[in-house]
């Protein structure tokens, strides 16, 4: 199931304007309550953290040093989805070292709670793939600037989808980088912290089907959204153009078997091919 369908399966409440004007009073009142509220919140974050850290290794080093404001809802590290069906959300980001913080206001006042989203992990290169839903405003060009300012971070490129209520951005990880992935309410953001994870893992051949180089524009989110329920993914060349990829292969001969399948259905159409390169590269 696409994200997408995630998305349009979440329950939307009765009184769901009702809900949004709720959220804007809470909001408010926060704003006036502020510092009481992050204290008690923090003292919350900082006992979920506790819990949390007894039941998933690793934890503890993605939450030292960061600053704790809201509670831990849930923490991610290998994808995973969460947040509530909302619309008309702005976002905006900010950065305090190897931590990125998106936030999502509406109306210029803070959510509780974030709005649908998806984070994919993924190799070749290593990178995450995030996707928001119910957001209709992004401050690109700060988020570009705060991702990049991040010393664990290659590179960062937009994800574009044919839907203007959803936005997509690509973080491309540097060698031997860790990360968590964390939501938060009361106030709602999330934040990623990445960090050198001390392993020494070996770079290692992996094959993918893949589309032509194209630019990044309609025809691009079109193919990428015609295999969407195959795992499909854009991944910025070594030229600076885009693909779509699916899989990560041990070998050749199950990207072929995989390439296959594709050629018989009904819906293929854009020529597809098998390829390789390195899990911590970019396609040629």
């Amino acid at each position: 199931m696409t994200g997408k369908e995630r998305y349009e399966q979440i329950n939307i409440p009765s009184g769901l304007s009702g809900v949004i004007q709720q959220a804007r009073q809470r909001a408010r009142n926060q704003k006036r309550r502020k510092m009481m509220i992050w204290r008690s919140s923090s003292l919350v974050a900082a006992c979920a953290a506790v819990m949390i850290t007894a039941n998933v290794p690793g934890v503890a080093k993605a939450l030292s040093d960061v600053p704790v404001i809201g509670s831990v809802v849930k923490i991610l590290q290998v994808g995973g989805s969460g947040g509530e069906r909302t619309d008309g959300v702005s976002v905006t980001t900010t950065k305090e070292s190897d931590t990125l913080n998106i936030n999502f206001q509406i109306e210029g006042e803070q959510t509780t709670s974030v709005p649908s989203y998806t984070v994919d992990h993924k190799e070749g290169p290593n990178r995450l793939i995030f996707t928001f839903n119910g957001v209709r405003q992004l401050d690109y060009d700060k988020l570009e600037k705060d991702i990049k300012a991040l010393k664990n971070v290659k590179d960062v490129y937009r994800n574009i989808i044919l839907d203007d209520s959803a936005i997509g951005f690509v973080v491309e990880l540097k060698d031997h980088v860790d990360y968590s992935v964390s939501e938060y309410q009361q106030p709602g953001y999330i934040q990623l912290k990445l960090s050198t994870d001390g392993k020494s893992t070996q770079a290692h051949e992996l094959f993918f089907v893949r589309s032509e180089d194209m630019e990044q524009g309609e025809a691009l989110a079109m193919l990428a959204e015609q295999y969407s329920a195959d795992g499909s993914s854009v991944v910025q060349t070594q030229h600076g153009k885009f693909t779509v990829v699916m899989g990560a292969f041990e070998n050749r001969a199950d990207a072929e078997k995989h390439l296959r399948q594709f050629t018989v259905r009904e819906d293929y159409s854009a020529p597809l091919h098998v390829d390789s390169w390195m899990s911590n590269e970019n396609p040629q």
